[in-house]
């Protein structure tokens, strides 16, 4: 089985990991910063997502991420936690731009999220890695990757892997 892979930037990485290592079809989440070329060549906080695309479709996966973290708002912390889809090829390119055409409908506000080249990774330190599966408890993943994982829950449930974010399952 050959994955294929893109890369997403949005809001905090350990957020953006969770999310997609809760997708059934997704193998591999890298969590770290991501740089692509010329002025979007800073390295802003990212994941690398491997997936298998005869599990789940590249718009499902796009889609997820608009929804998860802020892709219509152009706030200050911008540079950090860039909205992006990071392609890896020109293929991937023109069909993250359709797709996010296609989606633009059921947005109220227009979606920011960049279409940028995947240049480098630097991944996030050893700490860090697997965030949510290793620290669900803690506040920070209660406060801001709960809500998420709950909300793909109601709208994506047909994609999740349900073993992986069990204790928000039977949680009253």
């Amino acid at each position: 089985m050959e994955l294929t892979q893109i890369a997403f930037g949005g809001g905090c990485h350990w957020c953006t990991e969770a999310v997609f290592q809760s997708l059934l079809g997704v193998q591999k989440v890298e969590q770290g910063w991501v740089a692509s070329t010329a002025k979007n060549n800073t390295f802003s906080e990212a994941v690398i997502v491997h997936f298998n695309s005869s599990k789940i479709n590249l718009k499902t996966l796009i889609e997820i991420h608009l929804l998860t973290h802020k892709s219509t708002s152009n706030h200050s912390m911008r540079n950090k936690y860039r909205s992006a889809i990071y392609y890896f090829s020109i293929q991937q390119k023109i069909e993250s731009l359709k797709i996010i055409d296609e989606l633009q409908t059921s947005f109220s506000n227009k979606i920011i999220t960049q279409v940028i080249k995947f240049q480098q990774f630097k991944p996030s330190t050893e700490e860090f890695q697997n965030y949510y599966q290793s620290n669900p408890e803690k506040p920070f993943c209660k406060t801001y990757i709960n809500p998420k994982l709950k909300f793909l829950l109601h709208k994506f449930s047909n994609h999740i892997d349900k073993s992986k974010i069990s204790h928000l399952i039977y949680q009253h």
